[in-house]
């Protein structure tokens, strides 16, 4: 193992050790705060399959449409880490409803939005609790359980990102063709309230927090901030096509939209699969693993761009892209968190590699949205990604180099590990 308590942020660490059972007093707790992490999770990703209806039923452009992503991805990348820092103090169950509440408040604006800046509102509004809420959901989900039980309690609270990816989104989008766009954030906002109901009835109580303070001292660390660039471009690179699944499967290769559903499935398997082979392989070897699996992600969205003009291979190379998308999270959550000293108790960093992973969603989509709205098509999305993941390697490059001389350095033997 690199290191003893993972603590990262993201659906990749959901499954790294699902199969190590829980306290029974721990499991009504941790299944509340899954609870939370799936509305989040499905709240972020299900409007990638519902952007035709919404820029239909809103009178924007489809490139309009993909920037409702981008606002709730920069607003996690902006209000997490500020929002974590306002409340760190405080008691962490009140706080993790309330920010539920904002959650809930965001989605319910934007199921009656009348307008396109209404429905962004709402989307600003519901995403400025997601950091906040995965950060401190961590901390409270670690404490659950012996120390040598954290990495497990810590995975079977963010399971519930990875349960939105792979039923969540499809079932979402299911029921926005059916009943129409509204319906799902109706039920995303029911969502969060039993998200806060549960939340209320089975957490525990706790103590406040330390102050956020002298957490932000990870930040004079160069490693830190290359690891967060390599985080961001590196799913930047996922999303860019991925904002424009739905267009991308429908009117190039020409799959009908009751198709839509089903693809997910098959993308949120790919992001299962990857998950448990990505976090086997980081484990063994870290960086070895992130670049490896960057360098099969760049190839699957070069080919991407060839193979989404006919229905099997761009089946296949959606799911593919999903295997080697989420091979690389457990390996980059970990390396942000092992580039602040691994301090599994640092919330402003969690936060941050929450934003990292949100500010590369927020630019992908742009600049895919970019590439479109230029003519190029949407089967120039996977080719933008490409150039972000390029982008990714490039700063694993140098991570590598920097980890290396401060090895020698120090005669640092975890230095050299995680590098």
């Amino acid at each position: 193992m690199v290191m003893q308590h993972k603590s990262g942020l993201h659906p990749a660490d959901a499954t790294l050790c699902q199969s190590v059972p829980m306290a029974p007093r721990s499991a009504p707790a941790l299944t509340a705060l899954a609870a939370g992490t799936f509305a989040l999770g499905m709240t972020e990703f299900v409007i990638t399959g519902l952007l035709p209806e919404i820029a239909t039923d809103l009178s924007v452009s489809i490139p309009t449409a993909g920037l409702l992503i981008s606002a709730y991805a920069l607003s996690v990348v902006i209000g997490g880490p500020l929002v974590t820092a306002a409340v760190a103090r405080r008691a962490r169950k009140p706080v993790l409803i309330a920010l539920l509440g904002f959650f809930v408040a965001g989605n319910l604006m934007s199921a009656v939005a009348p307008s396109f800046a209404v429905m962004m509102t709402g989307r600003v509004v519901a995403a400025l609790c997601h950091g906040a809420f995965i950060g401190i959901a961590t901390i409270v989900a670690g404490g659950l359980v012996r120390p040598d039980r954290r990495s497990s309690a810590i995975a079977a609270m963010l399971s519930g990102i990875t349960l939105a990816t792979v039923a969540g989104v499809p079932l979402g989008t299911l029921l926005g063709q059916q009943y129409g766009w509204r319906a799902t954030f109706w039920a995303m906002a029911l969502l969060g309230v039993l998200a806060a109901l549960s939340t209320a009835a089975f957490v525990p109580v706790t103590g406040s927090g330390a102050a956020a303070g002298g957490q932000w001292g990870a930040f004079r660390n160069v490693t830190v901030w290359l690891a967060l660039g390599m985080t961001a471009l590196a799913f930047g690179a996922v999303y860019a096509p991925f904002t424009y699944v739905a267009p991308l499967m429908t009117e190039v290769a020409g799959f009908g939209p009751g198709a839509l559903p089903w693809l997910l499935v098959l993308f949120g398997l790919g992001l299962v699969l990857g998950n448990v082979i990505g976090a086997r392989a980081a484990d063994r070897r870290l960086m070895t693993t992130v670049v490896t699996a960057s360098v099969a992600m760049l190839i699957v969205l070069v080919l991407f761009s060839w193979t989404a003009h006919s229905r099997l291979p761009a089946a296949v190379t959606l799911f593919a892209l999903g295997v080697v998308a989420y091979a690389t999270a457990p390996g980059l959550t970990t390396r942000v968190i092992t580039a602040a000293d691994g301090d599994a108790q640092n919330l402003i960093v969690s936060s941050a590699a929450v934003s990292a992973f949100n500010l590369g969603n927020a630019a992908g989509a742009y600049l895919g949205g970019r590439a479109i709205a230029a003519g190029w098509g949407y089967e120039s999305t996977p080719l933008v990604g490409a150039g972000m993941e390029l982008g990714a390697l490039a700063l694993a490059a140098a991570l590598l180099v920097v980890s290396r001389v401060n090895a020698r350095a120090t005669g640092s033997a975890r230095s050299a590990e995680v590098s």
